[in-house]
């Protein structure tokens, strides 16, 4: 799934859903390139982090 706050550019990062509740990472403007994978529990803190700015994106 690609972000809806995603630019025409093409810059960003897609997260896939995999069994059993990996999520797979990739740089959207290379789909051929290293995917990532981490599990729920990562997802989860991390996306959480985002939200209540723990983690600060630039």
């Amino acid at each position: 799934m690609k972000s809806s706050y995603s630019g025409p550019n093409g810059d960003c990062v897609e997260a896939r859903h995999r069994p059993h509740h990996d999520i797979d990472l990739r740089d959207s403007k290379d789909p051929n390139g290293p995917v990532v994978t981490c599990g729920i529990t990562g997802w989860n803190a991390f996306t959480l982090a985002l939200r209540d700015g723990t983690f600060q994106t630039r």
